[in-house]
């Protein structure tokens, strides 16, 4: 019987990367969990069929963040699979594409929608929905915390203010034992950095941020979140965990 057997849990982002290695580990910790995609149902499903693999149970659900009425429409495709919910992870996310000099007001508009307003309104809806004792974790970045990658500003900006929500939350949902916490990656193995393959010196400059020297795997960021879901870490709320390998050091 694994230590999440009896919850509900949400994954946004789950179909690939990071959000797929959090749904899979939450549902081998016993978690039903709903598999949220934007655009890629096959991969959700794939994603759903690796979680009952490994003897789990988990659904996908498809909608688009960042557009009007999104957080409504992804709860009502949840209410139609579950009864309430116990974690809500928060991992979906897009980067710049541009730099500083660059970026428009619509892709930077775009950034925050899906970066932080998608979030903001999810958890106040998913509120009514996650029973007392219930856990809630965002996805952040390291890059909240440093600037590695200027450039990056306006990516790093909207995880900054994912942070500030994270705290504050933490104070108006703790009267009812629900913990609200912030998880920040820093450069891991996943689609995204698939160019990193290719590059041997873009790779060996990557993995020299860290103070571990390596690249991390979404794994190392799963485990970190299965943690703050579980009843050990009861007593942690309103923390930003650094899990960049120690790239901040």
């Amino acid at each position: 019987m694994g230590v999440l057997t009896g919850k509900t849990a949400l994954v946004t982002g789950a179909s690939r990367g990071i959000g797929r290695g959090i749904a899979e580990r939450l549902g081998r910790d016993g978690a039903r969990v709903a598999v949220h995609y934007g655009t890629n149902g096959a991969a959700a499903e794939e994603t759903v069929a690796a979680i009952e693999a490994a003897g789990g149970e988990a659904f996908a659900i498809g909608q688009e963040l960042g557009v009007p009425g999104d957080a409504a429409a992804l709860w009502a495709a949840f209410d139609a699979r579950a009864d309430g919910l116990d974690i809500l992870v928060n991992n979906a996310g897009i980067g710049a594409s541009s730099p500083f000099t660059g970026i428009g007001e619509e892709e930077f508009e775009r950034i925050f929608a899906v970066n932080t307003k998608a979030p903001f309104f999810l958890a106040r809806l998913g509120a009514e929905r996650l029973r007392d004792g219930g856990r809630i974790v965002n996805v952040s970045t390291g890059l909240s915390r440093t600037a590695l990658m200027p450039d990056l500003i306006a990516y790093s900006m909207s995880k900054a203010a994912l942070d500030v929500f994270s705290r504050d939350l933490s104070k108006l949902l703790g009267p009812r034992g629900i913990t609200v916490n912030s998880v920040a990656p820093g450069i891991v193995a996943t689609d995204n950095t698939a160019w990193l393959e290719g590059d041997e010196q873009a790779r060996a400059r990557a993995a020299g941020y860290s103070a571990l020297g390596g690249i991390g795997g979404t794994a190392d960021i799963a485990d970190v979140v299965a943690f703050l879901v579980s009843d050990d870490a009861r007593w942690v709320t309103g923390a930003w965990i650094d899990a960049t390998g120690g790239s901040l050091t």
